[in-house]
């Protein structure tokens, strides 16, 4: 009972702070400011690192195209000592049946894949791919 007369005597008591003490705060904050500063970014979502290619100085001189324009229409047409008229086709499936049937016609014809620059990346990859699985082992695509 002492401490509590000696508080209302006159004596000052304890009084509490109402404050937040931020100074440990900002010190965390910096420290992590200067860490995130320091270690630089191992990977940058931005960058893509595509492989680069060199120009071919000719084509070959017999080959199969295969060309795929913008809006997705399909031609296969056979360039070299015996060109064919290219054949417009409706779909995939008729082109990779026409496909079938030119490579077993000629075997030795690489195919090469012209595809339109707005034509879309994943079905010229598709191309490619459904012509490596049907054992052409010579696919490319035609440049400019």
């Amino acid at each position: 009972m002492s401490s509590f007369n000696s508080s209302m005597r006159g004596g000052r008591g304890r009084k509490f702070k109402s404050e937040i003490n931020v100074v440990p705060y900002i010190d965390v904050m910096l420290v992590l400011l200067i860490i995130f500063m320091a270690v630089p970014q191992s990977n940058t979502p931005n960058v893509i690192n595509l492989p680069s290619a060199e120009k071919s100085a000719l084509p070959p001189d017999d080959y199969i195209q295969v060309q795929l324009k913008a809006d997705a229409t399909l031609s296969l047409s056979v360039a070299g000592k015996n060109p064919t008229a290219a054949q417009s086709l409706p779909d995939r499936t008729a082109l990779l049946r026409a496909l079938r049937t030119v490579h077993s016609e000629h075997p030795a014809y690489p195919v090469l894949i012209a595809g339109d620059r707005d034509s879309k990346y994943d079905e010229v990859i598709q191309l490619i791919s459904e012509s490596k699985k049907m054992g052409i082992s010579r696919v490319g695509l035609a440049t400019r």
